[in-house]
Parts: C-alpha cells; structure tokens; sequence
C-alpha cells in the first residue's frame, strides 16, 4: 500500500542508509527540497507523480518491535494517538505500541487568543523535543494545528484519511447562524473563522473561545455563548455528533488548512519510521492537505492571519480554494483553482496564493503586518 510513500521521512538529496539500519528506505538523487516546503514534500510527490528525475529503491520494511507515539493530553488528542496505535497494531500485531502523554504551552495558556501567545506552534513544541530526544518515536497531529513550514529536524512522515473538514455550528438555543438574533454571543478560537462570520453575519458578538473541546462546550452550556463554532472532526471523533446544529458549507466557512487530518511526524533522519508508518497515509488526502499548506505557507498564514484554504478531489481534478482576510471581516481576497489530480499539489497552491495576492491578499497582509 502507498510503498513510493515509505521514503517520506528521508531528507531529499539523502543517500543510501548505512548498513545495518533497518526499515525501507530510498536512494534518491538529484532533488532539493525548497526552504519552505514541508520536509518530505518531495518525496510524497514520488508517489503522486512518479517524477522520472528521482530512482527510488525500496526494501522491504522490517517490522518495529517497539513504538512510542507522542501526543498531547487532551480528550481529542488521546482519542487521535488511541487511534493511530490501534491501526499500527494491526499492522504489527508483535510491536508494542505506547503512549507519551505531555502538556503542551497551548494546552497551559488559556486566558489569551492564540494569535497573541505564540500560535500554532505552541501545540507541537514538546512533542518534537520528546523525538529529538529519543522519548518518542512519533506524534500524532491534527494537521492544522502543525505549522506551515517544520523545522528541518522533522518530517511529516504520514496524513492519514481525512474526517468531516468543515466547520459546525454548536448551540443550545438556536438551529442555524442564520437564526441567531443581533447582538447573539458567538464564541470561537479562530481568527479565520472570525473573519467569515463578521464579514456573512456583521451584527453577531463574536468573542474569543479557548479550552479543550469540553471545556469550549462547557462554558456553552454555561450560557456564556448562545453559540459556539467548532471544527465537525473533534466533535464526530469523540462521538459527540449530536452537540453539531448544523454543518457549516465550505462557502459559509472555509476551513483551515488541514482541518479533519491527522498527521505523523517523525525525525527526518528516521526512515525506518516513515516506512513503518507508510501504510496509514492516504493519497488523496495528502495531496488535498499539501496543497492546502502550500497556499497558507506561502502568505505566511498562522493563527495571527485569518485564512482558509479547502482542496477536494472533484470529478478527478483537484479543486482548491482560499481567502484572506482581516479579523474584522471588511476585506477579503478570494480564489479559486483547478488542476489535474495526478499534478503537483503544492504548486497548485502557489498558483493559488498568486491568485489571492491579485485580488488584494498583498494589502491585505500589509494590514495585519505581515
């Protein structure tokens, strides 16, 4: 399954691995990884694309005897690695699969936006230091929760098949946005969906919402919100399906990059990792998510600018789609493109980002200081 996928986790331009070291692994020559693309973006485009450029020699991996799954401590988070180790345990039926629970800066600093303590990052931070130190042999992500741009220690080794994408809309009272009245308390964490609900719904109180998934719910049933805007994975994953209203369309809210993937990372000098890990990742939504990540990378999207940005496959091409905007909602660039299912998705994403910067992105950005 997906074996061109199993090189993921090796830095381009690598040569063989030394003898002894066990795992599939790949001799590649004669590619560079750009600065500001994912570190194993241009070996999953192997498997997408079939470069003739790159020669590709695979082994047969051997199976791990031990793996050790970092991951945050929250509910959500525990559900996703619980996850993971279930499916790498039917795959090695003789490994031992643990988990490293670790508190995160993100999960500690509760009281303030994301966008003003550090964003995204804040969430991952202990996990890689758990690989570099040789803690863990993974983390499971949610993929908009990673950084755009990793550092070059580590790799997105596996994105798995992806859940729900878009956004639900979460309330006791009411069954619609549409029904809220004026003046209706709307809390969410996210400057992205801030913007779309100020620029669709401008006589709504959007508010900052933060906490784990139960505490958001919490402080709704407490009748601090009339309702709340949370990403539709979380909820169906925890099986709390039926707290969702309604499901937000992606024309009402754009989810974020990566929104309902779950995604491995792994130390780039690992190979033996990504190959054990090569059966969870799935094509189509890898492909989906990379180029989603292309388009936030290249406007320096973090939780400090509100952007979204959506790829499915429809009737066999890629469609994506992306806006920019400011929190208030009173500018926003829009776009959207199309390209050819089996082309590189993180240059459809740069053409995106092009896109978007010529329908004011670049203003836009400016605005907020970036």
């Amino acid at each position: 399954m997906l074996p061109a996928a199993a090189a993921a986790g090796a830095r381009a331009g690598a040569g063989p691995l030394a003898p002894g070291e066990s795992g599939r692994h790949a001799r590649i020559r004669g590619v560079r990884r750009p600065q500001n693309e994912d570190v194993n973006t241009s070996l999953l485009a192997v498997a997408a694309t079939g470069q003739p450029s790159l020669e590709i020699e695979l082994s047969t991996p051997t199976a791990p005897a031990r793996i050790v799954i970092a991951t945050r401590e929250s509910r959500l988070a525990l559900w996703q690695a619980e996850h993971v180790r279930s499916l790498l345990q039917k795959l090695y039926p003789a490994c031992s699969v643990e988990l490293l629970g670790m508190t995160t800066r993100g999960d500690q600093i509760l009281d303030r936006p994301l966008a003003k303590v550090g964003g995204k990052g804040l969430f991952v931070k202990e996990l890689e230091t758990a690989l570099l130190d040789g803690s863990a042999d993974l983390a499971v992500h949610s993929m908009k929760d990673v950084p755009m741009t990793l550092e070059r220690e580590f790799a997105l080794v596996a994105i798995g098949p992806r859940e729900v994408p878009q956004d639900a809309f979460v309330s006791n009272k009411y069954a619609t946005l549409e029904d809220l009245p004026p003046g209706a308390v709307v809390g969410t964490s996210s400057l992205r969906r801030e913007a779309q609900l100020h620029a669709r719904y401008p006589y709504l109180a959007v508010t900052s919402l933060r906490g784990n998934l139960d505490t958001r719910l919490r402080k709704l049933d407490e009748g601090q919100y009339d309702a709340i805007i949370l990403a539709a994975a979380g909820l169906t994953r925890l099986g709390l399906g039926a707290r969702i209203r309604s499901v937000l369309s992606a024309e009402a809210s754009l989810p974020a990059a990566g929104q309902g993937a779950l995604g491995i990372e792994a130390l780039a000098s690992r190979p033996e990792v990504a190959a054990w890990m090569a059966p969870l990742n799935d094509a189509e939504t890898s492909a989906c998510v990379r180029a989603e990540r292309a388009v936030s990378r290249a406007l320096a999207g973090s939780c400090e600018v509100p952007l979204g940005a959506y790829a499915l496959m429809r009737e066999g091409k890629l469609w994506l789609r992306g806006f920019v905007a400011l929190p208030d909602g009173t500018r926003m660039a829009r776009a959207e493109l199309e390209g050819a299912a089996d082309a590189d998705p993180e240059a459809l994403g740069l053409q995106l980002a092009d896109a978007l910067r010529a329908q004011g992105a670049e203003d836009i950005l400016a605005a907020l200081g970036g």
